[in-house]
């Protein structure tokens, strides 16, 4: 005892050195020593004694915390009886002290829900012993105040336990339990909430009384938990949440119906103080969004109205909705009303004409105070983009009266940012413009806004053009202008500019008239006049703001008026020729070129500015017929000859930054390439000249790599800035006759140079990438551009030059060691991918006959494929899905290696084989759909080499097997249960998932039938005893059909055949499925396609119940049926 005494002493001076001491040596030894409390044998025991005898708050949140962690593991879980004791003994702990420190008592409550829902399915004696929570917590809410806010905490933390998916537990074990919860206990926990809500509400409730206000807070937070529950297994994340709807079950219908519900909420937003009252409106904001298909017409026109009849009294009473919180949920409870009802059904709401002349009214107001909760505009604006997007749709007779509002709106939003802009310079206040993403995303929504009524958008748009732009040309042409005065019409032109952009960017083709084009006519004269006042004062100064809305104007000019689709005979191109004498498209296009010149040349330094300047002159190289007119102006003639530092400073080498900053030197040379191209033929000599620079580059380098001492850092630079021009050229040049001229020029010359620098550098990613990224985009067969003459042997040296860089980078980069979680993708993982893309793109390219290398016993493909394998094993399988890009390229490549190298593959350790046959597995359950279909692939290739050889060696006459294909076959007869772990997934993913790449899936399982007929035999015997006894006939003959008609061989008829057999099989699966009732928790209202990356058997698809899960098993992963 005496032991025990001291124990629980150290430990509460443990927790104590752990949350409140200062010293950091300390709180990390007490941390240490904690952790290996909590996987002592005795943990459990002394947890108890902790709760029962701790003197601190500290020592009772430890035992909590542990007591969590043991019901929550995986392995070597806790019994049955054990769980069941410790939930008790926490109701009864909760009960007995309902004055804990709050820390605590969530805790514990944390600790319950977590028990509950992990033993959701566990029965004793027919009882599911854990479901009787609102018996549990019945007694809670008969008793204090106190004690009903833990009973109501308690309700509330369940159901947004069960509603959150837990990585260390199967997907599937979730969504089971949350179907189950959903359809055995939310519906009463939602009632008795809205219950306890009215009596409430009916009682004079004292909210200053701080035990009163926690106790409907709570209450406020389980309504809410439970109308945001994942009623479909969604999974939806928050940042989509104003996209998506609510999936009521239908058996929640007459809550809804009944208006008294809708109506609590509004009473009770009226009636609380502005500390609660956000939480209502959240409710209601759920309420709004229920399914549309929870009612019929009439029921759903009744339900709008009682709702926009809250709204409007909320709008006649808006005292509370100063409260910034308050505000923002009733934004987004307005936006609601338009992305779940259609206008049509809202304009024949009684109130209609009153309340859209309220919301406009306030969203008017809620613009000129541009200062207050600027994150909730966005709700504005997205209703009002919907309303003014659905009135060329609106069947209703009834006015739907946007032609008066929306203009009212379009005004306050602009005129409020303009007469932003003094305050925010003279109070020195953060600047919208410097959020471009929010800037975007608000001009998107206004573009569609201000084409409504778009006359009276335009006339508003030129009077404050022409008033602020003769404000900024007088203020240029005095000589006693303040600074401030002018950065103020600047300010004020740069909104305008952008929003004349967006406006025009919303010109929709079936809609739009001549009226209208000639009205953007008149604003794209003024915007380029402005720009021709401040192109002429760059040299004495300019403002970044103002140029980067020019660019964002030029964007949206470009998409809607130059290009092949538009008719030239455009008013707008009538009223630019009559005021600024630009007749035609060359000769707007030559105001762009003009324009990204001038940029180039001024604002080289300025890395937005730049890149988006280049970008706008990509955007341009890539049009047909623009293109074309773009060669023929000197401009860009003088830009093909004179492409150096000397005429555009972002080339320059000295003046960067960082090496990073040099990214957008390949757009540039991507552009200037695709205007090469046309007019380039086979004129060797043109191309040349087009090359002296980067020559000279090259030649610089060589000559730096030749003396021992060089500058580093200005070799890195020129070589980063060489790479990056070489490999924009590389992407433009996608026909034989040019990419020939540009391999000549560049093998064998300089291809040592890129290697050396590799050899140096490969520590350092921002040289080794782009060099990686050249090499990458130059064995890409693009457009079938690397086609050697019969007699060359470029299309080897290429791969020699290739496998030299693959080899030489990896070998290097496998000896940094250990690298930091945060820094593996930058340092290690993402060169990697970068030679996996070019291993692929060389292996796949159809220019190598790779069996030459081995039969003149040439070691470099060896070479690459051996690097390859030592990067792979570098790399945890985690990692493997976890890096996008990494995914790609890694299984791409496998693709091609089991199609066209399986020798090499067959070759391998046990381990090596073992290693890409679970990346395989794992990659068959990914999201992307590109890796899912590319292992779907390799795995058919592996099957498919499997059969074969298995069938050669039953044959009589057969030749020797291969010392590879024995060894293979070999390991797969020792590690069976991995093929067999593959064949139970496709067929899950296949009947359970919505399976976006059917066919694909359908390829490889063929073969893993073949291979495995006793176990697949096992497997659907297995299915078919899980379903019910009147159910089992019809899934018997499902699988009797799947394999009708299908005979013992791999040939690409009988693969056909099967694949058809394999539609239909799903297809009536399904239906015989879809309609089952088995056992509680079935997912039948699980939303079809929602796919899943776990290990776990899935339980989606098209409504069926989950009938597998994945057990871990010391022999592998075997499927069991749950019965």
């Amino acid at each position: 005892m005496a032991d025990h005494v001291q124990s629980l002493a150290q430990l509460e001076i443990l927790c104590k050195q752990l949350y409140e001491t200062t010293d950091t040596t300390t709180r990390l030894q007490a941390e240490k020593a904690l952790v290996e409390f909590t996987n002592s044998p005795d943990c459990l025991s002394k947890c108890q004694l902790l709760l029962e005898s701790g003197s601190s708050s500290y020592s009772q949140l430890l035992a909590a915390t542990c007591l969590s962690k043991l019901v929550s593991r995986t392995s070597n879980p806790l019994p049955l009886e054990q769980r069941i004791d410790i939930r008790n003994y926490v109701l009864n702990y909760l009960a007995t002290r309902p004055k804990l420190a709050a820390f605590v008592t969530q805790a514990l409550i944390q600790l319950y829900a977590r028990i509950t829902k992990l033993g959701w399915f566990d029965c004793q004696k027919e009882d599911y012993i854990f479901r009787n929570v609102i018996v549990d917590v019945t007694r809670f809410l008969q008793d204090s105040v106190e004690h009903c806010i833990i009973g109501v905490t308690i309700l509330s933390q369940l159901t947004n336990e069960i509603n959150q998916a837990d990585s260390t537990h199967p997907l599937t074990k979730h969504r089971k339990i949350a179907s189950s919860f959903r359809d055995s206990s939310l519906f009463d926990i939602f009632t008795l909430s809205c219950n306890l809500l009215k009596q409430a509400s009916g009682k004079n409730l004292n909210l200053n009384d701080e035990s009163q206000h926690g106790l409907l807070m709570q209450l406020l937070k389980l309504a809410h938990n439970c109308l945001n529950f994942d009623f479909i297994g969604t999974s939806t994340d928050e940042s989509s949440d104003d996209l998506c709807t609510v999936q009521i079950p239908t058996s929640w219908r007459s809550a809804f119906l009944d208006s008294s519900t809708l109506q609590l909420f509004f009473d009770l937003y009226h009636s609380i103080p502005p500390s609660l009252s956000p939480l209502v409106l959240s409710c209601l904001v759920q309420i709004a969004s229920v399914r549309r298909s929870l009612f019929n017409n009439a029921e759903r026109a009744k339900f709008l109205s009682h709702l926009v009849d809250g709204v409007k009294r909320i709008l006649e009473n808006p005292q509370s909705l100063s409260d910034p919180n308050n505000y923002h949920e009733f934004c987004r409870l307005l936006a609601r009303l338009k992305s779940n009802y259609q206008l049509g059904e809202l304009v024949k709401v009684e109130n209609y004409p009153e309340v859209i002349r309220l919301i406009a009214n306030f969203t008017v107001t809620s613009l000129q105070h541009w200062e207050f909760a600027p994150n909730s505009v966005h709700y504005l604006l997205s209703l009002w983009q919907r309303l003014a997007a659905s009135v060329p749709y609106v069947k209703a007779t009834e006015p739907h009266m946007l032609e008066t509002y929306t203009p009212e709106v379009t005004k306050a939003y602009i005129t409020s940012r303009l007469e932003s802009v003094h305050i925010i310079l003279r109070d020195g206040l953060e600047d919208p413009l410097d959020d471009a993403g929010l800037v975007q995303q608000q001009l998107d929504q206004l573009s569609t806004i201000g084409r409504c009524e778009y006359e009276k958008t335009c006339a508003l748009l030129v009077q404050l053009f022409d008033q602020s732009a003769q404000s900024y040309q007088e203020l240029l042409q005095s000589t006693n202008s303040s600074t401030m005065d002018i950065a103020v019409q600047e300010g004020r032109l740069t909104w305008l500019v952008y929003i004349i952009g967006a406006v025009i960017g919303g010109r929709v083709s079936f809609a739009s008239t001549d009226e209208q084009d000639a009205m953007d006519g008149e604003l794209v004269c003024r915007v380029l006049q402005l720009m021709n006042l401040t192109d002429s004062r760059l040299a004495q100064a300019g403002n970044e703001k103002l140029e980067l809305a020019m660019l964002s104007f030029f964007e949206q000019f470009r998409k809607i008026y130059i290009g092949d689709q538009v008719q030239k005979s455009s008013k707008l191109y009538r009223r630019l020729s009559e005021v600024l004498g630009l007749n035609d498209e060359t000769m707007v296009l030559s105001v762009f070129i003009g324009k990204i010149i001038t940029n180039l040349k001024y604002w080289g330094q300025c890395e937005p500015i730049t890149s988006k300047t280049l970008q706008l002159l990509n955007d341009l190289s890539i049009g047909y017929s623009s293109v074309r007119k773009l060669v023929k102006l000197s401009a860009v003639q003088f830009m093909l000859n004179n492409h150096t530092s000397e005429h555009f400073s972002f080339l320059g080498v000295n003046n960067q930054a960082n090496l990073s900053d040099m990214r957008c030197r390949t757009t540039f040379y991507t552009a200037l390439g695709r205007l090469l191209m046309v007019d380039l033929g086979e004129d060797e000599d043109q191309f040349e000249q087009f090359m002296l620079p980067l020559t000279a580059a090259f030649e610089a380098i060589a000559q730096m790599f030749s003396t021992n001492t060089f500058n580093e850092q200005e070799a890195k630079r020129t070589l980063v800035g060489l790479v990056r021009d070489l490999r924009g050229i590389a992407f433009a040049f996608n026909a034989k006759t040019s990419f020939m001229m540009l391999f000549d020029w560049i093998y064998p010359s300089y291809m040592p140079i890129l290697q050396r620098a590799i050899e140096l550098w490969y520590h350092v990613p921002a040289c080794t990438t782009p060099v990686l990224k050249l090499m990458a985009e130059l064995v890409h067969n693009r457009s079938q551009r690397l086609q050697f003459d019969v007699s060359s042997p470029n299309g080897i040296l290429l791969f020699r030059e290739t496998s030299k860089m693959i080899t030489t980078y990896g070998n290097r980069i496998l000896t940094l060691g250990e690298v930091p979680k945060d820094q593996v993708y930058a340092l290690k993982l993402k060169g990697i991918s970068i030679c996996f893309s070019m291993l692929k793109a060389v292996l796949s390219g159809n220019y190598v006959n790779f069996g030459v290398f081995r039969l003149y016993g040439d070691d470099a493909l060896d070479n690459a494929l051996q690097t390859f394998i030592k990067l792979l094993l570098s790399i945890p399988h985690s990692d493997l899905l976890d890096y996008p890009k990494l995914s790609q390229s890694y299984y791409s490549l496998l693709e091609v290696l089991t199609q066209d190298h399986m020798n090499f593959i067959a070759s391998l350790e046990p381990h090596v084989v073992m290693y890409i046959l679970s990346s395989i597995s794992e990659g068959l359950t990914a999201l992307d759909t590109m890796v899912c279909t590319g292992c779907c692939s390799s795995l058919d290739h592996i099957v498919t080499y499997l059969f074969k050889q298995l069938s050669r060696s039953t044959k009589k006459r057969a030749a020797p097997m291969a010392q590879e294909s024995d060894r293979f076959l070999h390991i797969m007869q020792q590690h069976p249960e991995m093929i067999q772990q593959m064949l139970s997934t496709v067929l899950n993913i296949i009947i359970f998932e919505d399976c976006r790449n059917q066919w694909s899936m359908s390829r490889p399982l063929l073969g893993l039938i073949l291979l495995n007929e006793k176990y697949f035999a096992d497997l659907r015997n297995s299915i078919v005893n899980s379903q019910p006894p009147e159910k089992q006939q019809a899934m018997h003959l499902c699988f009797e059909n799947l394999m009708e008609g299908i005979e013992r061989n791999l040939l690409t008829k009988n693969r056909d055949r099967f694949t058809q057999n394999l539609s239909v099989f799903r297809r009536e699966v399904n239906d015989s499925m879809k309609n089952s009732t088995y056992g509680q928790g079935s997912l039948g209202h699980r939303k079809p396609g929602i796919s899943c990356k776990s290990k776990s058997w899935k339980s989606v698809g098209n409504g069926i119940c989950s009938m597998f899960y994945w057990r871990e098993h010391t022999l592998g992963i075997i499927c069991v049926a749950v019965i």
